[in-house]
């Protein structure tokens, strides 16, 4: 067993080659192999979004503050609250990241498959974060 006591862990800003906007991260667990549980609270300041990207074994995304926004590619944009449960299939290709005026918490996780949890692609363009949300 292992505790790791809250406030020992620093936050780190998410690299800009995978991340548009202010979005800080905490790690919450890295499991070791052969386990393969990764998650992260992930705090996206308004307008700040993930680029695009897929996961080899999906993504359960459990929104803990402010409104989101989520899409995944051909799909509309969908409007996501505290208390929202997201599941991403396996190689899905989606982001998700906070609406345009208010901040959005959420804790992400994914398994890792051959020492990855995520391929990330292309930066979400301002037009596509801007489509009119969906149902």
């Amino acid at each position: 067993m292992k505790i790791t006591t809250a406030g020992t862990m620093p936050s780190r800003r998410a690299p800009a080659e995978y991340f548009t906007g202010t979005v800080w991260q905490d790690l919450v667990i890295e499991a070791a192999d052969p386990a393969r549980l990764n998650a992260v609270r992930v705090s996206f300041e308004p307008g700040a979004r993930t680029a695009w990207h897929t996961h080899p074994l999906g993504q359960t995304l459990l929104v803990l503050s402010g409104c989101g926004r989520v899409q995944s590619e051909g799909g509309p944009v969908r409007e996501i609250r505290p208390g929202d449960v997201v599941w991403i299939p396996p190689g899905e290709k989606h982001w998700h990241g906070a609406s345009p005026a208010t901040g959005m918490v959420h804790l992400a996780m994914q398994e890792r498959q051959n020492g990855g949890a995520a391929t990330w692609l292309e930066h979400v363009t301002d037009a596509q974060y801007a489509a009119p949300v969906g149902t």
